[in-house]
């Protein structure tokens, strides 16, 4: 199957201005498209630069960890953050990648890693992936998000 690459944001919906009052007929409702990147990684190394490039000013709506090899070893977790910031999307073993499955992650209540996912910042991020000791975990890394949002 062919894919097709656009520029973006990408957004959609039937009115898209509003000019009144009632919904359904001339109020805005044009959104942002999700979008998603996906990259395979493995428990080999405690570090694990991805090749998922999240653009700026990007407003992320989830981070997945799908496991098809359990995380072993003494810590089993996983957390997501950016380079220079291993930390800045979660904390730090913030997932547990010991189980086959898909398992979401959030930035917790930390205010700053909030702040991350509502805007990603003036620059484009890309997704490190940092595990507490190597091991024989595999899996795959999603993450969705509204692009360009510009929600700061």
């Amino acid at each position: 199957m062919a894919t097709t690459t656009f520029s973006g944001p990408i957004k959609a919906g039937t009115i898209r201005n509003t000019t009144g009052s009632t919904v359904g007929s001339n109020m805005a409702n044009v959104g942002f498209v999700g979008m998603s990147q996906t990259a395979t990684i493995t428990q080999a190394a405690t570090t694990t630069t991805t090749d998922i490039i999240i653009p700026a000013n990007s407003q992320i709506m989830a981070i997945d960890l799908t496991v098809t090899t359990a995380w072993s070893g003494v810590a089993t977790t996983v957390g997501f953050g950016g380079v220079g910031a291993a930390t800045s999307l979660t904390a730090a073993g913030a997932v547990a990648g010991g189980t086959v499955g898909i398992i979401a992650s959030s930035p917790g209540t930390d205010a700053t890693r909030v702040g991350k996912w509502l805007d990603t910042g003036t620059s484009d991020h890309r997704l490190i992936v940092t595990t507490a000791n190597t091991g024989n975990g595999v899996g795959a890394v999603t993450v969705r998000y509204a692009q360009n949002n510009n929600v700061s």
